[in-house]
Formats: C-alpha cells, structure tokens, sequence
C-alpha cells in the first residue's frame, strides 16, 4: 500500500521511442490523481524518461510533448534506414522540440525537484543533476541524458563544462531502491506502473536498476525502442501506459475523484475523428454532410478510448495518409522497392551531404571539442605510457642472479687490499637496485665459498660482500 503520510517521488525509466509509454502514464496521472504530481518532492528521470519528468516538473502541455514524440518517430520511420540513416539527427529534433513546448520559466520550476540522471565520460560515474541557472541549461542536461554514444553521434554533449552521455547507461530508473517511489517502466517487471504480462517466466534482468522480465513481449518492446513503430502501434503503447497507471490508482486506492482534474474534460472536447452533433437544420444536414466526406477512419476507436481527447487528436493526425500525389507515389509498393535496390548509390551522396552539413552545424563547437579530444587524446597516451612504463624491467639485474656471500679473503692478500676490494664491493652494491630490502646471510655450510673448521672467526674488517652474476660461476 502507498504510503501518502510521507515523502513520495517519481522515476521515469528510459525507453528510447517507447517514452510514448509515459506520455499515457503521465496523462492518466493528469486527470485521474493530480496531486500525485504537484506533491511529489522529486521528479526522477533518466535518457527519454528525463524528457516526461522534465514535462511534469515545468507544467508544460502533455499533447505538445506527445506531438514532439510522434514527429520524431516520423522523422525516423521516413527513411529507408530507419534511426541508423545519415541524416537522422535525433538531438536536433529534442532540441527544437523542448525549446517550443518548455515554458520560459521551466528552470525555475524544475530547480530542485527535477533530478535528471547523467553519466559522465571521464570515469562511467552516475551524476544526478537538479539545479539550472537557465532554460538553455535544462535543455542541454536532458540532451545529455538521451545522448546514446554512435547511436546520437560521436562527440557527447558536455553540461556546465563536463562532457555526459545517456543516464539509462549507468543509472536507468533513479532512486528506485527508495520505498516511497513510484516507478514507472514500459518494461515488464517489478517497477509500480509497467505492464503485466500473461507469460509464466520469472526469470528477471536486472538492468542499471530497471526489472525486465525475460520473454517474448520485453524483446519485442526493446526493438520498438531502438526502432519506432508506425503510429498506430505508438497509439496502443500508449493507452498501455494509461491504463497501467489506472490499475496502479486503483489497487492502491489513490483515486481522488473529488480533486480538479488538469486534463481537459472528455465530455466536453471532441475527438477529430467524430462528427459533431448538429441541429436538424437544413444548413445542419449539408454540413454534416461536409463532415462525413472529410471524415476519416485512420484509428479505431478501441485504441485510444481511455486516452484524452487532445492525445487522441495528435495519433489521428499521424495516422492520416498525407495528401498529394508525391506521397502516394512514394508509398506504392513498386517505388519502395526501387529505393531499397537504389539504396547502394543513394547513400553515399546522401551521407555525405548530411556530414557536411553537420560539420556547418557543428562549427560553432569545434574549439570545446577541439580541446577535450585533445585532452581525451592525451589521457589515453599518458595511460599507455604508464602501462609500458610499468611492465618493463625493474632493473638490470632480470638478466643474471645476484648472490652475496660471506667468505674469508685468500691468505695472501694484505688487509689494505682486502680494505681496498671491500670498499669498491661497497659502491657496486650501493648502485644497483636490489629486490628486496635486506640480506640473507648464509651460513658457512650454505656459503659459496666454504671456510676451514680450523680458520679463525672473522672480524667485522674481514667481512666483505662480493657480487657475481650468474654467467660467471
């Protein structure tokens, strides 16, 4: 049971294109329990999770946000490769996105109760960030957070001077160890609002603290998050998401009917794809008839009869056929399969107008990134440099043994030479870098040069270490 006497928060997980899932989440929350929202104390959200926490934080208008994401799937199911295309710049449509649809004042409002999850480059650490000094800040955190390395580009992008890429990588549902959290997946598994699966496998995958279970419809999600669906499948994920999160009320109780609903009023707005009712009028009978001409059948109703009237008008939109004989010609069968075998002389000049005009884009920046490829560039050869540094030879001694050994000089030799012999011994020792730090002394049965029983115990003045390599015994 959820607890409402204490502290609660929020974590949207990432999910690429299926972030459609928290776009219903968030409306079903909307109408049916707002103060959910508007008393949570953090709003967590990590890589296209960032972008719904940042839309409740802000209060910005959950249909412009849906339209955001509907025209990013569209912009990437339009080209022959998909999001893998050239010119598919998903960074640039986020960004022209949220600078439309986030309110002038959204850094004031999401300071301190958004918490966007970042990974830094420099050492794969999880940052959670949660203070903007500007709007263009906000931006340029939740940029970060849905940078996917090679997938967004190569360069990341950098927040108040530090270089982040996708939160997901190290931290893909923020906070969820907390008891008092509500998280939100469209993944199935043990986050609170996420889908229930009919499937009997309990085999769990535990990824940067996100539960995914392991069959069939978690696979197919995945592949609908690297590759978008058509809108009609974007429809349904999102009435999932609505509905999951109307189970989540209704199992914990937290239906406050009696509060003010934030979405808009269902019996009152209309839905594009109903006609109006109208007066039985002559003028009311021709226009009806307009209506019933212009009426299209694109979205069943079944699809999206739980979702908000406006979010309902943003999937008819997207399902329509788009007018004009240049799109009908490109939807022909014939021409699609002509663009596929094209595909191999096609590509190169197309990819090589869109890393040219990438490379314009991209002028403004180059200095920034000049100097942290330079300093990436400089780590990365003072590490090789350390590690050749450290597996080499530790010193030259690797090549023969040492052996000290305690002997009595030869009879004939005068104490001057033998003072002479020691003193020089002294100075070879003193100059090489031995392994350990202290001498084991042999004993006179161990020595290398064994000493009479009948010689007398030698003095401290006689004691002499010699040093042979091992070549010359």
């Amino acid at each position: 049971m959820f607890d409402l006497t204490k502290e609660w928060n929020l974590s949207f997980a990432g999910c690429g294109f299926l972030g459609i899932y928290h776009i219903g989440v968030a409306s079903c929350l909307s109408e049916q329990a707002p103060y959910l929202i508007k008393g949570a104390a953090k709003i967590y959200g990590a890589s296209a999770g960032s972008l719904s926490a940042s839309m409740l934080a802000s209060q910005a208008s959950i249909a412009k946000c849906c339209e955001d994401v509907i025209e990013t799937v569209m912009d990437a199911r339009k080209r022959n490769l998909g999001p893998l295309h050239p010119s598919f710049n998903p960074l640039k449509i986020i960004r022209s996105g949220l600078e439309r649809d986030l309110p002038a004042n959204a850094h004031t409002l999401a300071s301190g109760r958004l918490c966007v999850s970042l990974t830094r480059v420099s050492d794969g650490q999880n940052v959670i960030v949660s203070e903007f000094k500007s709007k263009e800040e906000l931006i340029q955190a939740l940029l970060c957070s849905c940078f996917i390395p090679i997938y967004c580009g190569l360069i990341p992008p950098s927040f108040q001077g530090v270089r982040y890429v996708d939160g997901g990588i190290s931290d893909n549902l923020p906070q969820s160890e907390l008891k008092n959290t509500i998280t939100i997946s469209p993944f199935s598994g043990e986050s609170d609002i996420c889908p229930r699966d009919t499937s009997f496998n309990f085999h769990e995958l535990r990824f940067t603290n996100t539960s995914i279970r392991l069959n069939l419809s978690n696979m197919y999600r995945l592949s609908k998050a690297l590759f978008p669906p058509e809108p009609k499948v974007m429809a349904e994920i999102c009435q999932s998401g609505y509905k999951d999160a109307l189970r989540f009320l209704e199992e914990n109780h937290l239906l406050k009917l009696e509060c003010p609903t934030a979405g808009p009023n269902l019996s009152e707005a209309t839905c594009c794809c109903k006609p109006v009712a109208m007066e039985t009028t002559k003028n009311g009978m021709f226009c009806r008839l307009r209506l019933l001409r212009k009426q299209h059948w694109c979205l069943d109703e079944h699809i999206v009869d739980n979702l908000p009237t406006q979010i309902k008008k943003v999937f008819c939109e997207a399902c329509q056929q788009k007018p004009g004989l240049y799109a009908q010609v490109s939807e022909m069968l014939l021409v699609r399969v002509a663009s596929y075998m094209l595909l191999p002389c096609t590509l190169p000049v197309v990819s090589a107008y869109s890393v040219g005009k990438r490379i314009v884009e991209w002028i403004p920046e180059v200095p920034a990134d000049m100097r942290w490829l330079a300093g990436v560039a400089g780590d990365v050869a003072g590490s090789l440099y350390r590690q050749a540094w450290r597996g080499a030879p530790a010193d030259i001694t690797s090549d023969g043994s040492l052996r000290n050994c305690m002997s009595l000089p030869p009879p004939m030799e005068s104490d001057g030479q033998r003072e002479r012999e020691c003193h020089l011994s002294g100075f070879a020792r003193s100059a090489l870098t031995f392994q350990s730090q202290y001498w084991n002394i042999p004993t006179a049965a161990a020595s290398h040069c064994s000493t009479s029983p009948h010689t007398p115990s030698p003095s401290p003045r006689q004691i002499c270490f010699s040093v042979h390599f091992g070549t010359l015994f």
